[in-house]
């Protein structure tokens, strides 16, 4: 028998025209499309981060996994790269388009809770400009693409939990296996949805087929890297152990709650997707899209997870805030609903400037630019790569022709290494030889070198691991950024052979970055 409780029903009840929706629509896209120039406009500025450097050299080295993450990144990395060469807008528009979509389906997310227009406009314009979806299009990451598979679980999940059609379980299984093949962390997110089915009516679908075609699809698409897995003794999970202790250790996990509010939704829309979380629960239809956020929230805080790593669970929380909120404005007097609106509205494109300020190069020179490395980190991570690869290749053409015959490259990070791979091409340089992550899958190269240029290690480092090292050159940027490389890797060196056999090296140097 179903409950009696006094829940609201926040499906539409009154038909909406083909044309109206189509205009709806037509906004969302138009909102979609301003984040999107916004983007397209910005993303030349600067160079590439460390992070893309490593997905653009893994995109080289195409497998059906790596170290660090599942192949999805790289995989579309490669294709954009067949496309746009080394674009910088070229290569991470993928990211930009990943984004634009997550916008409209949020607001289409709105609109299947029984929004109008200005609710979904409102769920569109919260999750267009929230910290993490603008840093998302910023640079391609696996975290760009992971936060689309999230956003489509929810709506896939909310269309099912609407029409009560089953079919929706195949949608969902396919863009869950997707997930699975860009970032692991989706595991929270499923354990989230398998809680909901438990806990709430949808429990009825354990007896579905459909259910069950739906997880079988799921772990068919993940299937080739599962064996990829298997293959490397699941390389993967340990690189993640270390990672997380890391992040720990160096207090990268504090501020899990506070960054609730900060980093995952735009503060003002706060208020919208609090009030998405009490509706959800409230709501017997769609209980299950609160477990969806409620069951990752409550892992990652327990396990001491960064706070970012829940953002893809708000969209559906701001869909169904900005429904009730529409809702609740409706039943207010014109002159108090114009005041509310006008008021809320330009808190949010007050918040929305700031984050635009600290997440976006907006600027190449000046104040813009200066506000914006000053609070943003990953920007500043941007400067110096085409630098280090210049030096790299005056150092290598200033040695003797036999050395020159001889040459290795070897690097302490995969930025580093990412840089040589990439954008030492258009030098001639070889490539690199590194420990980190994939890198050290690759192996050394036969026959070794007998001559390397040493990039990210002290000279204590250097000379710890190599024969007869030198100080050769300096790594840092013009602009005089501080960043890791120049804070912490100023140094290169020409150095002999290592002290022990390269097998032995290798043996000892694995690491995670």
């Amino acid at each position: 028998m179903q409950s009696t409780t006094a829940a609201p029903s926040f499906h539409a009840t009154s038909p909406v025209t083909t044309h109206a929706r189509r205009r709806d629509t037509a906004v969302l896209l138009a909102i979609a499309g301003v984040v999107a120039v916004l983007h397209l406009l910005t993303n030349n500025r600067y160079g590439f981060h460390r992070d893309e450097l490593q997905f653009l050299s893994d995109a080289r080295h195409l497998d059906w996994g790596f170290v660090a993450f599942p192949p999805f990144t790289p995989f579309i990395e490669r294709i954009s790269m067949a496309l746009f060469g080394l674009s910088m807008v070229g290569l991470r528009l993928f990211s930009v388009l990943a984004q634009a979509l997550a916008i409209v389906v949020s607001g289409l997310m709105a609109r299947e809770f029984g929004g109008n227009r200005l609710a979904q406009a409102t769920a569109a314009l919260a999750v267009g400009f929230s910290p993490v979806v603008l840093f998302s299009g910023t640079e391609f990451q696996y975290t760009s693409f992971d936060f689309v598979w999230w956003v489509l679980i929810a709506y896939f999940t909310a269309r099912l939990l609407t029409t009560a059609d089953p079919r929706w379980w195949l949608a969902i299984g396919a863009a869950i296996g997707l997930g699975l093949e860009t970032k692991y962390a989706i595991v929270f997110y499923v354990a989230g949805i398998l809680a909901g089915v438990a806990l709430t009516p949808a429990r009825r679908y354990l007896k579905s087929g459909w259910f069950w075609s739906g997880v079988g699809l799921a772990l068919l698409i993940f299937l080739p890297n599962f064996v990829w897995l298997v293959r490397h003794h699941f390389i993967s999970y340990h690189f993640l152990q270390s990672i997380h202790a890391r992040d720990v250790r160096i207090g990268r996990a504090k501020g899990f709650l506070s960054g609730q509010f900060m980093m995952c939704a735009n503060l003002a829309a706060a208020p919208l997707w609090l009030a998405g979380l009490a509706g959800l629960l409230l709501n017997r239809r769609y209980r299950l899209l609160a477990f969806m956020y409620l069951a990752p929230l409550a892992l990652f805080g327990f396990g001491k997870g960064r706070s970012y790593y829940v953002a893809g669970a708000y969209p559906m929380l701001l869909a169904m805030g900005a429904v009730m909120a529409e809702r609740w404005v409706r039943r207010l007097t014109n002159a108090g609903r114009r005041t509310v609106e006008a008021v809320y509205f330009a808190a949010f494109a007050f918040v929305s400037a700031y984050i635009c300020a600290v997440v976006l190069p907006l600027a190449s020179s000046g104040s813009l630019e200066k506000f914006a490395l000053a609070h943003n980190g990953d920007l500043r991570e941007e400067f110096g790569w085409n630098e280090l690869v210049r030096t790299v290749a005056q150092i290598r053409d200033s040695l003797p022709p036999e050395q020159q015959a001889h040459l290795g490259i070897t690097t302490g990070n995969y930025g580093e290494y990412g840089a040589i791979d990439v954008l030492g091409r258009a030098y001639g340089l070889p490539t690199p030889i590194g420990t980190t992550n994939s890198e050290w899958l690759r192996g050394y190269p036969t026959p070794t070198p007998t001559t390397l240029i040493v990039v990210g290690l002290t000279a204590q480092q250097a000379n710890t691991l190599f024969t007869g090292c030198r100080l050769a050159g300096h790594n840092g940027n013009s602009e005089g950024v501080r960043n890791e490389e120049s804070t912490y890797h100023p140094d290169i060196f020409v150095c002999g052979p290592p002290r022990k056999p390269w097998a032995e090296v290798w043996d000892e140097h694995r690491d995670f970055n």
